[in-house]
């Protein structure tokens, strides 16, 4: 990798956020299988549906710059989703691993809208406008996702989780 410009941070930005979502096509449904609760179940498997659309968008952006979004591996991503695979295998309580599960699952999104973020300003600043649009859309859809994750913790999962710790004491 050489980073001798602006436009090689972006183009680097966006092969990595390829590869991001491309590994999350893989994860989410191993997510969504693991959550007990119905409704984090189902944003999973929405969101999933979305990742799909985002690995479209990120080859449109490639397209768009010229590069190919492939030969790149997101090394954080690899590793927040490895993460995330302690958490499914770990024995216990339904509503706590649920609980772990969102936490894990708002790391994610989290790296995501840093990322995103980023690589739009990037864009935006080389006057790359459809790459800037591309990626403010995926952006926008990462931080709802969050949004999504927050109301069902601040709902009945960690509710639930937080009841098993009186049934400890």
């Amino acid at each position: 990798m050489t980073l001798n410009s602006l436009r090689d941070v972006l183009t680097e930005s966006v092969r990595d956020l390829y590869s991001t979502e491309n590994q999350l096509v893989k994860a989410l449904p191993r997510m969504a299988r693991a959550a007990a609760a119905p409704e984090l179940k189902s944003v999973f498997t929405e969101h999933l549906a979305e990742t799909k659309e985002q690995v479209k968008r990120l080859g449109q952006a490639c397209a768009l710059l010229g590069v190919k979004p492939k030969g790149k591996t997101c090394h954080a991503m690899k590793g927040l989703i490895a993460e995330g695979a302690e958490i499914i295998a770990a024995r216990g309580e339904p509503a706590p691993k649920d609980a772990a599960l969102i936490s894990a699952a708002q790391k994610i999104e989290h790296y995501e809208i840093a990322a995103y973020g980023a690589a739009r300003t990037f864009a935006a600043l080389l006057g790359e406008d459809e790459v800037a649009e591309l990626l403010q859309a995926t952006l926008d859809e990462e931080a709802a996702a969050d949004e999504n994750l927050t109301a069902i913790a601040e709902g009945v999962v960690n509710l639930d989780a937080a009841g098993d710790d009186d049934e400890d004491e």
